[in-house]
């Protein structure tokens, strides 16, 4: 039997953190009552035990050909996605150690260390590929961490629901080369458990409210909604790091089918695309762990518009 060289071993490693990273199943027998003690300590143990030790300092970043190069350099994300991950650090760090319980805390608190990394690998793909970033605005802790708290999550979850179809938009239409998906997918999976996360606090912690405090809660929730719908009508105006206006499109998703493949797609079919992608990534975790539900129901009802628009039409 020929001996195992080093960078075999290392790929194995890689293969079964990615494998432990995508499937968690809790030992607790029976149901898990949401908001109890069991309910937070299985999250706690789904978030620690799922972690995947990747290192952006060793990720190989495939050459690329002119015309791949454009597309990726040309793609009007990378500010705002650097400072997208920098900004949510900072703000789950903040909330984190706001947070008197050791569980939730050590859990929110490594959230926010995987968002850092995850601004590490998009710093690693700007300079393997000279993409030109705006300097980054100064990073303010926030004086209401669970306000930002909720915007950060809240903001993930939609994000990322749009996030899956159009990776996997990518990945079939080959614009992209394999190796290039290949060094993202480890991210696009974290994001999942990042909002697997979020999903499950927000429930816990609801349910851990006095009564008299829920209404100023749901409030809050509310208005993070209105804030994001707000933020993603047109176009999000922000200072650079040098005290200069630029403006961003905060609304790539409605666009961004089209420059992450060469063919056309439809908006309903890319709808049907992220609901599948959301459903796959989630498949892997304990059922009993809540899943944000907002964007699927959203978008299985604008599906559902979509067609009955279509039949009047005939």
């Amino acid at each position: 039997m020929p001996p195992v060289l080093p960078n075999e071993r290392h790929q194995d490693a890689m293969d079964r953190a990615d494998r432990t990273a995508r499937h968690w199943q809790s030992k607790v027998q029976g149901k898990i009552r949401i908001g109890s003690d069991v309910h937070k300590a299985e999250v706690h143990r789904m978030f620690a035990e799922t972690f995947n030790p990747y290192r952006p300092s060793v990720i190989p970043w495939p050459k690329l050909d002119a015309e791949t190069l454009h597309r990726i350099t040309s793609l009007p994300i990378w500010d705002i996605a650097v400072e997208t991950e920098g900004k949510a650090r900072l703000r789950m760090a903040a909330y984190a150690g706001d947070l008197r319980d050791p569980d939730m805390r050590m859990a929110l608190a490594l959230n926010a260390w995987e968002e850092n990394r995850h601004k590490d690998v998009l710093s690693k793909l700007v300079q393997a590929y000279d993409i030109p970033l705006a300097v980054e605005p100064p990073y303010i802790k926030p004086k209401d961490t669970e306000w930002a708290y909720l915007v950060t999550g809240f903001s993930e979850c939609v994000d990322s629901f749009f996030a899956f179809g159009l990776f996997e938009v990518a990945k079939r239409s080959g614009f992209f080369p394999p190796e290039l998906i290949e060094t993202f997918e480890p991210v696009m999976q974290e994001e999942c458990r990042h909002i697997l996360l979020f999903a499950n606090w927000l429930a816990w912690h609801r349910a851990r409210l006095p009564f008299y405090k829920r209404p100023w809660f749901e409030l809050r929730v509310w208005a993070v909604w209105v804030f994001l719908g707000y933020e993603r009508v047109g176009l999000a105006r922000s200072m650079d790091g040098e005290g200069k206006e630029r403006t961003q499109d905060n609304n790539f998703t409605v666009t961004g089918a089209q420059s992450m493949s060469n063919v056309e797609i439809e908006i309903g079919e890319l709808m049907q695309i992220c609901l599948a992608e959301n459903d796959r990534r989630f498949s892997g975790y304990d059922t009993r762990l809540l899943r944000p539900t907002t964007m699927p129901a959203l978008t299985r009802l604008a599906i559902r518009v979509m067609k009955m628009m279509k039949r009047k039409k005939k």
